[in-house]
């Protein structure tokens, strides 16, 4: 398998979901703004996503998917299927019980997470009134996450990295068509993500089918490999929380400020998501399953340059995608949101939470990069000591800033926690002798961030003042943000083409 190719794949997917995702948020800025209604929404879509990224992507996912590469290895088709019926059966009948006892406590999950709401009783109300529709989102985006883990362990890559399109096409369409039979309108939101989690789970159904691995209710809990995935679980539950818990700490913080700093944070946070996904999601996905087989197969050697390709790949695309997030937030942020209801005010916030984030985008994709280089090997232990310094030193950050930096400081911590989480995790790598890198690294580095300096320096000359941006038309400014994009992929590429760089030189085979 080309695992360039098959990166380039699920980038591609990725890129669809993530235009749409902006496409939603414009539809929502434009409908909604950012203020009470959309704060309420975002943090009652904030818990069930949360434990989404916690249990189902974030911990079963990385405690499943080198597992069930191991069986399908040495054990057989037979024992994988049974190992596939035994978890699902276990996964849904916890998150049933999960999802009731979440729609039972909305008001004190309410309470807890976004305390500042409670001195607003309108605001505290919807958010629990909205929390209670979201909720089973978790229940249908887990087995999601299940189905997704069979796909990418059968090298499926392309079905999975498109399933998430279909939760911003039921946002789009609730917002622009359904928002009318709603009271509030707002609560249409709610209901589109429940809308989106069945759609999702539907559409993965029948390519389990087609492999022979949809999931039959065998519940055994007995089983030695669902008991190791549950072993498993628990650290890893820690290990990959410390993004998501800042980011939940961050919203009860922001609920103590001013109105719209939640949302503010939100649309910064969306646009970080965009090259988070296109590439950190993108080779977290391909790296996991492939270094599970290969630590499964014993061969060290080739499990380090597995690592140390993913690692310049990160480089070679992160560094100028912070770079241009940076220099384009205002035309970014204007073309995509200021509509409606969203004024030249959310654009200034939204834009120094912007910045602030760009500078942890390279620790952020770092982290999905290195974290399998552990979990693949099933040591959980590390990389949960690393989180639990990483997410203290954050809220550290978090007291010293958000005093003289309000909702940006916010967004500083959890870019800095990101960046000490990386380079904790690389350190470990490199004790542990698990990755040695490859000759080369320092030319490397250096033709990478000369490359973006020059991109740099030409988008921030063409760039134009920011009053263009807030004053021209939508078409005006989606045209020449296209131009400034194409601008900064030519100067960036056409360096690095000068400087010696091939796509040859990337390309990555595997079995």
């Amino acid at each position: 398998m080309n695992l360039l190719k098959a990166m380039a794949t699920v980038s591609g997917m990725t890129l669809i979901s993530r235009v749409l995702g902006f496409v939603r948020d414009a539809v929502i800025a434009r409908g909604f703004g950012a203020g009470l209604e959309t704060d309420a929404f975002f943090v009652a879509f904030r818990i069930p996503n949360l434990l989404r990224r916690l249990f189902a992507e974030g911990a079963f996912s990385l405690a499943f998917v080198p597992i069930l590469a191991e069986y399908r290895t040495r054990n057989g088709e037979e024992e994988t299927r049974r190992l596939v019926d035994r978890v699902a059966t276990l996964l849904t009948l916890v998150l049933l019980a999960a999802t009731a006892l979440g729609i039972a406590v909305a008001p004190l999950v309410v309470y807890i997470t976004a305390p500042g709401f409670a001195a607003t009783p309108d605001k505290y109300a919807l958010t629990v009134a909205m929390l209670r529709v979201t909720f089973p989102y978790i229940l249908f985006i887990s087995l999601v996450a299940l189905a997704a883990g069979i796909l990418n362990t059968w090298s499926r890559f392309a079905v999975p990295a498109f399933t998430p399109t279909l939760l911003n096409v039921a946002f789009i369409v609730g917002a622009l068509y359904g928002a009318p039979y709603f009271d509030p309108p707002v609560m249409v939101l709610a209901w589109a993500v429940v809308a989106g989690g069945v759609l999702q789970l539907a559409l993965q159904v029948p390519y389990l089918a087609r492999l022979g691995m949809l999931p039959r209710p065998r519940l055994a809990l007995a089983d030695p490999g669902v008991r190791r995935i549950l072993v498993l679980m628990g650290p890893a539950v820690v290990g990959v929380s410390v993004g998501q818990i800042s980011l939940l700490l961050n919203t009860i913080f922001a609920s103590f400020l001013q109105t719209g700093s939640v949302s503010w944070l939100y649309y910064a946070d969306r646009l970080m998501e965009f090259p988070t996904g296109l590439l950190g999601v993108a080779l977290g996905t391909i790296l996991l399953p492939s270094l599970a087989k290969l630590y499964s197969a014993a061969d060290g050697a080739a499990y380090s340059r597995l690592l140390d390709w993913g690692l310049r790949l990160t480089f070679l695309l992160a560094v100028p995608a912070a770079a241009a997030l940076a220099v384009l937030a205002t035309p970014l942020i204007a073309t995509l949101f200021l509509h409606g209801r969203f004024d030249a005010n959310d654009l200034a916030m939204t834009r120094q939470a912007l910045v602030a984030y760009s500078v942890g985008l390279l620790g952020l994709i770092l982290v999905k990069v290195l974290a399998p280089g552990f979990y693949a090997r099933q040591n959980i232990r590390t990389p949960v000591k690393i989180a639990l310094v990483t997410l203290a030193a954050t809220q550290a950050m978090n007291a010293a800033f958000i005093v003289p930096l309000a909702h940006s400081g916010l967004a500083l911590a959890i870019a800095l926690g990101a960046c000490l989480n990386a380079a904790l995790l690389y350190r470990g790598l490199r004790r542990h002798a698990i990755f040695v890198p490859q000759p080369g690294w320092g030319a490397f580095l250096a033709k990478v961030f000369a490359a973006t300096a020059l991109m740099a320096a030409a988008l921030w000359l063409a760039l134009g003042p920011p009053s263009w941006w807030t004053g021209a038309h939508l078409a005006a400014r989606a045209a020449v943000l296209a131009g400034l994009v194409a601008l900064g992929a030519v100067v960036y590429f056409g360096c690095l083409w000068a400087f010696g760089f091939r796509p040859r030189d990337f390309a990555r085979q595997t079995e």
